[in-house]
C-alpha cells in the first residue's frame, strides 16, 4: 500500500473526534478563500449547518451528542499554528516545499488568536 497520498502532519492517532472537529473548523473559522462557512448563504448553497452535520453524524457513530467542540477546536488549531510555524521555518530557512509558504507564515497570528479563543471558550 502506498502512502504518498496520506497527509502525516494532519492524520492523528486516537480520538476520532479530533479529525472530525477538524473537518468542522470549516464552520467556525474566517473565510479565506481556501476555507471557511461562516457568513456564507449555507442553505443557498446547500450546506448544513454546524449543528446539522453534527446532528447527522450522530446518527451514524456510537453516541448521541458531542461534547466540548471548543476544545477540539483549540487543539486542531494549536496543531495548525504548529505546522503553520514549520512552514515560516522552512520558508525562512529558503526551503519552502510551497509556493504559498508566505501566506501561511502571514496567518500565524491569526490562527494562534482563534485556538485561544476556542481554548478560553473551553475553560483553559
Amino acid at each position: 500500500m502506498s502512502v504518498e497520498g496520506l497527509d502525516w502532519e494532519l492524520s492523528t492517532l486516537g480520538d476520532p473526534l479530533s479529525d472530525f472537529a477538524y473537518f468542522l473548523m470549516n464552520w467556525v473559522t474566517l473565510v479565506d478563500g481556501h476555507t471557511g462557512l461562516p457568513g456564507l448563504d449555507l442553505d443557498r448553497l446547500g450546506i448544513r449547518t454546524l449543528e446539522g452535520v453534527v446532528a447527522r453524524y450522530c446518527e451514524n457513530a456510537p453516541q448521541d451528542a458531542i461534547q466540548d467542540l471548543d476544545w477540539y477546536f483549540a487543539f486542531n488549531l494549536f496543531r495548525l499554528f504548529g505546522i503553520a510555524r514549520g512552514i515560516k521555518r522552512r520558508l525562512m530557512d529558503g526551503n519552502a516545499s510551497s509556493a504559498r509558504a508566505g501566506e501561511w507564515a502571514g496567518r500565524i497570528p491569526q490562527i494562534g488568536a482563534q485556538a485561544w479563543r476556542f481554548a478560553d471558550r473551553a475553560g483553559a
